[in-house]
């Protein structure tokens, strides 16, 4: 695929979503915070004291026989690769905090689903999903549940700097250091998530705009170059890529760090300036917008201090990774806010008028809490992965739908919780 193609690009580091980008309907207040006790939440995190679950036999969950419960089951499994390495983990990884511990009834579904013989068939992936799970359905105060999606883009680029390829991206620098862990990064609002390490202490890392000026030059962490800066820029939010090389060859980019400032919406910028209306604003016109006048559009990219660094993962068969390190599932992986969702956790996710999506335009079906991004905020909030390519990216661009979650507690957590709300 040319460069100059991506004009459907979406955000995601990887969690962050085209609606990050054009800068609607993202708004979540989360009003009156306290330590969360939902059962469902990532551990440490806040949630919004509105927020409960009502829990339903699966009977009641809308479209749940005809859904392709091996397809999900697999992509559970996935995460639970990544569930049951974090409950080993006992030490943070240099330059890192200390890992968020997870849920321990979700390790021990995990278990269970470890435990399965034999070869898993749909009806035995059903019954896992029944025996270990209660549907639950999420009420809260915040704004409408909203599904927008993501995926992985193909682009051409250049282990070199030479000809059309002057665009770096650059590698996670050795001085760059998490102020949390990376699967709640998008949890914390406005709060810097990564920092640069002195012999002082900490400091705020450069910005978007001095890094393309320079703040990096010389220090040989330039790790491919790319033709078009919008393209990079956008890579960024999508926080992954396939990349074809002047030789040929094919290897795969990955999010591996940020320079800890908060995302900032260029589409927002624009409309809020007069440069683009808001009915009017889209992927494809902003990308144009953006090309039209090189210096005008890298200003305006500025407008985002938000940088993202990258490792090389080669041609990585498993696909793109989320915010675990697991590898993502087309149409079944989701990134959500972790602040009211533990990662790994089963959501089940309904919504109308998705024909490009589904034949019926009904999406009912069973998906797993896999990633996060800065813009993914509220308890009904979903972006959904649809994997690599063009093809990809045009779902992606034309999703943002109103949606609803039921989410599949551990039955072990229902049951804890439910006997925590008896207690006078």
């Amino acid at each position: 695929m040319q460069s100059g193609d991506c004009v459907l690009r979406a955000y995601r580091v990887l969690g962050w979503t085209i609606a990050a980008v054009l800068g609607v309907g993202l708004g979540y207040s989360v009003v009156g915070a306290v330590a969360a006790s939902s059962p469902g939440r990532a551990p440490g995190a806040m949630k919004s004291a509105s927020l409960s679950y009502k829990p339903m036999p699966f009977a009641e969950v809308p479209g749940w026989a005809d859904d392709d419960h091996l397809a999900a089951f697999n992509t559970f499994r996935k995460s639970c690769e990544r569930v049951l390495a974090s409950a080993r983990e006992k030490a943070a990884v240099a330059g890192s905090v200390k890992p968020v511990p997870p849920n321990p009834a979700l390790v021990n579904a995990c278990e269970a689903a470890g435990r399965i013989p034999g070869k898993i068939t749909k009806e035995a992936a059903r019954a896992f999903f029944e025996a270990n799970f209660t549907p639950n359905g999420v009420t809260h105060k915040g704004p409408q549940g909203l599904l927008t999606g993501y995926y992985e883009p193909i682009m051409e680029g250049s282990r070199t700097a030479q000809g059309k390829f002057q665009t770096p991206i650059y590698k996670r620098p050795p001085d760059l250091v998490n102020l949390v862990d990376e699967t709640q990064r998008g949890a914390v609002g406005a709060s810097l998530t990564h920092a640069r390490k002195t012999d002082k202490g900490v400091e705020p890392f450069a910005t978007r705009s001095q890094i393309e000026q320079g703040a990096l030059k010389g220090k040989g962490l330039e790790l491919l170059y790319f033709a078009d800066p919008v393209d990079v820029f956008f890579m960024q939010i999508q926080g992954s890529g396939r990349v074809k090389l002047t030789d040929g060859s094919i290897i795969r980019v990955h999010y591996d760090g940020k320079n800890g400032h908060p995302y900032s919406s260029i589409g927002r910028y624009l409309i809020e300036k007069g440069l683009l209306a808001a009915d009017k604003v889209s992927m494809g016109a902003l990308a144009n917008w953006l090309r039209a006048d090189p210096e005008r559009g890298k200003m305006v990219m500025w407008q985002n201090a938000s940088y993202v660094f990258f490792r090389e993962l080669g041609n990585d068969a498993r696909g793109a990774l989320g915010a675990m390190n697991a590898p993502l599932t087309p149409g079944r992986s989701l990134a959500v806010d972790p602040g009211h969702h533990a990662l790994g956790t089963p959501i089940y996710v309904t919504a109308g008028n998705m024909g490009h999506v589904v034949k019926s335009g009904t999406f009912n079906r069973l998906m797993v809490a896999q990633d996060v991004g800065s813009a993914i905020k509220g308890p009904e909030r979903g972006d959904i992965y649809f994997g690599s390519g063009d093809a990809a990216g045009k779902l992606a661009g034309i999703t943002k739908h109103p949606g609803k979650f039921i989410v599949l507690l551990p039955n072990e957590t229902l049951a804890k919780a439910q006997a925590a709300q008896a207690k006078p």
